[in-house]
């Protein structure tokens, strides 16, 4: 997690497009969305989160591949500690285990 979030800032995501949308409703939550293409629209009180995805090309490390997605987040409306309200949670719903 981060300490702050921007009104927009980009992500490398280490994962493929129908991962990403699966994740999507547990990491929105209960804010109204809606999905046109590779956009998702969410309405956070009065502001929203607009998100935006396009493929990139996969990571190989060594035999291992990952696919990726580069994610932007264009906040509308928020202040910071709202913006930061929404992300805390969103951000660990998409936490994945480590060792």
């Amino acid at each position: 997690m981060q300490a702050d979030y921007p009104e927009r800032f980009e992500r490398d995501m280490g994962c493929s497009e129908p991962e990403w949308l699966g994740w999507m409703p547990r990491a929105i939550g209960a804010h109204p969305w809606q999905r046109q293409g590779s956009t998702i629209t969410v309405q956070i009180g009065a502001g929203r989160l607009t998100l935006d995805w396009q493929p990139l090309p996969e990571r190989r490390i060594a035999l291992l591949r990952m696919q990726r997605l580069l994610v932007r987040f264009a906040f509308e409306g928020l202040d910071a500690d709202q913006r930061k309200a929404f992300m805390k949670p969103f951000d660990l719903s998409l936490q994945r285990g480590g060792g």
